[in-house]
């Protein structure tokens, strides 16, 4: 009889230690929502009239660059925002009859609407179908790049949906750094690489000798110690040479000299031939890379560059650096975002219903020990010490 239970014996503790082992969770299965542990609540709503406006100013480009291809004079492509339309001016009105032939593969988005300037040149109008589709995608673009950055981000189960047309609505448990979180959500990043024009000075152009074709962009430099912000204007090409679109990578590193974080960015393989093509047209220019429109910096090109690769430097903190190169990989946003609501959200609420969960748990079994008790005196009560 004792030798059967020698083994039976550590048998049963055994399967005991197991099911205990099996039962314990070793980790947070449960991820806590807004209400259990606080976070932020955030309704954002998507300026889908601002990718309406960039998708005419493609267009645009789109045309001029088609035309220009084809040997012919343009005196000016410009985008209406107003009215949503597309001018073509021609140097010659001969040429106009070319235009026509070239418009052709436009007209599934754009509608004639007869000659302007005196014969020199057509007004197109965006058709309305297509305005819709842009606005459309813009909030499904948005809603997904805003997703991927919260997930790069690290949130934990975080609520991320459209709200009527425009509007986006973000719930973020668990965020403690709701100023961080802002900045990493609402940043367009767009970035481009445009050439810089130094055969004005920027001076010469902000007192009115502007260039066709060129803009004053600035670049943002802030003393740590003061907290002075200096601006130093830049005149560039309104034409981009190169957008973030084509990016396939963005992480932080740190120069040997310095130890200071920089974003190496790299391009996938047409974004890598663009920049190829790029440096090798424009070699002892200076290319200044542009982030929301503000520059970052603005090296001089030494030669072609091949394999796709950059980088962007500037005042980074680590923190600001990894923000960035999560933007980058995350994606731009098609138009803007404003913030509508933005709620900081105590774990007050869910905290009140777990206590008084508990506390309901803890009566219903006092009332149910008691019954047991009354109803069968001594055996009731061998059962229920048995139970505990």
């Amino acid at each position: 009889m004792f030798v059967n239970l020698k083994w039976k014996i550590p048998l049963i503790l055994f399967v005991m230690l197991g099911a205990v082992y099996l039962s314990y969770p070793l980790k947070d299965k449960i991820a806590l929502g807004l209400d259990l542990q606080g976070g932020m609540h955030l309704v954002l709503e998507v300026q889908t009239e601002k990718a309406v406006e960039a998708s005419l100013e493609r267009i645009a480009d789109d045309i001029k660059r088609e035309i220009e291809k084809e040997d012919y004079e343009v005196d000016r492509v410009s985008a209406d925002y107003d009215n949503k339309t597309v001018t073509v001016l021609m140097v010659d009105a001969i040429d106009l009859e070319a235009v026509e032939e070239i418009m052709e593969s436009f007209t599934a988005y754009l509608k004639n609407e007869g000659k302007v300037r005196e014969g020199r040149g057509y007004q197109f109008k965006l058709s309305k179908e297509e305005e819709i589709r842009i606005e459309k995608n813009a909030v499904s673009q948005g809603l997904e790049t805003i997703r991927n950055r919260v997930d790069q981000f690290g949130v934990a189960e975080p609520t991320i949906q459209a709200q009527g047309d425009r509007r986006i609505l973000l719930q973020l448990p668990g965020i403690k750094d709701a100023d961080r979180a802002i900045r990493l959500i609402g940043k367009t990043a767009r970035l481009e690489f445009k050439i810089v024009d130094e055969s004005v000075s920027p001076q010469s152009a902000l007192n009115g000798s502007l260039p066709d074709g060129d803009e004053i962009l600035y670049k943002r430099e802030e003393n740590v110690e003061t907290g002075e912000v200096t601006k130093t204007p830049f005149l560039v090409k309104k034409r981009t040479a190169l957008t973030g679109e084509t990016l396939s990578g963005a992480n932080v590193n740190y120069d040997g000299d310095f130890n200071e974080p920089y974003v190496a960015i790299t391009f996938n393989s047409i974004g890598a031939m663009q920049f190829q093509e790029v440096t090798r047209a424009n070699v002892k220019k200076r290319l200044a890379i542009i982030l929301d429109g503000n520059v970052f910096s603005a090296p001089t090109i030494q030669e072609e560059i091949s394999g796709g690769r950059a980088q962007i430097t500037g005042q980074f903190t680590t923190e600001e650096a990894r923000d960035l190169a999560i933007i980058l990989r995350a994606g731009a946003l098609p138009a803007p975002v404003v913030i509508l609501e933005n709620r900081t959200v105590g774990p007050s609420l869910g905290k009140d219903s777990i206590e008084q969960g508990v506390n309901s748990i803890i009566l219903g079994a006092l009332l149910v020990i008691i019954f047991i008790a009354i109803y069968y005196k001594l055996s009731g009560i061998v059962s229920i010490t048995s139970l505990m």
